[in-house]
Order: structure tokens, then sequence, then C-alpha cells
């Protein structure tokens, strides 16, 4: 049975969508569906409201109403299974994607060849600076040996279509993880950055997101990562504008 008690609510009309709200609450009590903020279970939720301060939209409020009690053992076991999902999605050496390309096998990619070499001359004049593959955060391994001790650049996956030049500016020289804050699982991408952090001695961040509204929570889930694995790297977030212009440097 329920009792009156305090809990969050969402604004469907406010939400937009942009995860704050879920990197915010330690409980794993909200998750991000079709676009919206939802509570995934009201045992999950203490009603304490330190989502509401990561949704800058004003779509999450804490009200009092009839609601399971919140259960700590309960959302001990949520926070396991996410971590334990997470790290079955990330495993390295024989995870094949559903498409059957084997994307998480790593590669390592020696210096783009000169253009006076022959073989440059069939390519095109801009030669790619990515140094490794793969580069999506959610295949990557977290022991990947291009990620040892490198200069780690997080990418939101519009940034290098919106940005030119963006090889030259960015890539070179980095280790590059690139995903889609909005469309991917947050938790997963915590416990990924968490653990990169623990094992990899990264020796700084650099974070490339837009300047729309669910690619803010990029920055976040990076530094709750480094907050999990205690570990404090040099951080750098630049924000690019959906015409490709960089509008400031955090």
């Amino acid at each position: 049975m329920g009792k009156i008690r305090k809990i969050v609510e969402i604004d469907e009309e406010l939400c937009d969508g942009c995860g704050m709200c879920a990197i915010a609450c330690a409980e794993g009590a909200l998750e991000i569906k079709d676009g919206k903020a939802r509570l995934l279970k009201e045992s999950y939720c203490d009603g304490l409201g330190a989502c509401l301060s990561g949704c800058p939209q004003g779509a999450v409020r804490v009200i009092e109403r009839e609601a399971d009690e919140f259960d700590p053992e309960e959302v001990e076991e949520h926070l396991e299974q996410q971590k334990s999902t997470a790290q079955k999605l990330t495993e390295s050496g024989e995870f094949t994607a559903a498409c059957g390309c084997p994307s998480a096998k790593i590669e390592i990619f020696s210096k783009a060849p000169s253009q006076k070499e022959p073989a440059a001359k069939e390519l095109d004049p801009g030669l790619s600076e990515l140094s490794h593959w793969p580069i999506q955060i959610r295949l990557v391994p977290p022991g990947a040996p291009f990620l040892k001790g490198a200069h780690l650049l997080v990418v939101s996956d519009c940034a290098p279509v919106a940005y030119p030049n963006f090889h030259k500016t960015f890539v070179r020289g980095k280790a590059v993880l690139l995903g889609c804050p909005k469309f991917d699982n947050a938790p997963e991408y915590v416990n990924k950055f968490a653990e990169i952090f623990r094992i990899a001695n990264i020796r700084s961040v650099t974070v490339v997101d837009m300047e729309v509204p669910c690619c803010s929570t990029l920055p976040g889930m990076v530094r709750k990562g480094m907050q999990e694995a205690g570990k404090n790297i040099p951080i750098e977030e630049v924000v690019v504008s959906v015409r490709g212009q960089i509008l400031k440097r955090i």
C-alpha cells in the first residue's frame, strides 16, 4: 500500500528530454524514453528533489501524493543491475553489433600518409587524423590500448558534422569517443567513463558538444564518471553552434 509522501513529477510539455535530471538522480529513478523524462518506479524515488537543479526547463518538481514507499534496498539492486547491464554492453573481445559488423575489433592506425607518397594520390586532400577504431562510446572497451595515457576527446555525434576542420582542430593527438547523450543510455555512459578513468591513466579530457539542450548533459556524464572513479583530470568543454561556430570554451 502507498502512503502520502513527496515524489517527483515530470511536466511532459516542458520536458525536452535533455537527460540532466537522470544524471542528477543518484538513485537511477529517472530515464529518458520517447524523448521525455520518466519515473521508472515510485519506490526508486526518495522525494528529496536532487533532480530539480539539473532541469534547465523547470519540468521536474516535487509534489505530495499517494505513492509506494521509497525502498533503498530495491534502489541498490536497481543500481547494481544498471551497472551490470552497462558492463555487459561494453565488454571487449567478442561483442559484435546486431548488424553483424565486428565493430568492437580494435584497430590502431599508423600516421596518415604524406601527400608526397604515391598512396596519397588517390586520397582526398584532407587526411584523417583518427588514430584508432572503434570510436563509439558504447563499443570502446575501457581497457583499449589507445586509451592508455591518452588525451581523451569526447564528442557528441552532431559536432563533427557541424564544425568544419574538425579533425585538425580537435582530433589530432587524441583518443576519440563519440556518442549521443540524448538517445543513448546515460548510466551506461557514466559507468563507461568511470571505468576508463579508473584504469586508463587519462591525461586530459576535451568534451565537444552542441549548443542544443540535449548535448549539454555530455560534460556532466564525463564529470560524474570522473567523480565515481575518484579522479581529478583536467577537462575542457567546447560548445559548437548548429552553424558550426565555437561559441565558448569552459
